[in-house]
């Protein structure tokens, strides 16, 4: 995990529950700890039942302006196929 995700982890986890999330894992380079200043930050989570797109979206800007980088967030359901095994086996759980 690196310095960003580690350092900010508290308010990342907060910021999931305001909006929905939870079971929030890292994955990409900075869950194989290849990421560099400008790496945008990957996260796999899953929303609550009745939780929309806009709570989804909210979460995404919360997160870009709390940690002042782009960040990706999706969940198991929209993963392309092709790339869904590979995410799943090195995401790492934030908690």
């Amino acid at each position: 995990m690196t310095k960003v995700a580690h350092e900010h982890r508290t308010e990342i986890l907060q910021l999931a529950r305001e909006h929905g999330a939870y079971d929030v894992r890292l994955f990409g380079s900075v869950a194989r700890g290849e990421d560099r200043p400008d790496s945008d930050l990957d996260l796999l989570v899953r929303m609550e039942d009745g939780r929309s797109l806009l709570d989804h979206v909210a979460l995404k800007q919360d997160l870009e302006d709390l940690l002042g980088r782009d960040v990706d967030v999706v969940t198991e359901a929209s993963l392309h196929p092709g790339l869904r095994d590979r995410v799943l086996r090195e995401a790492v759980p934030l908690q």
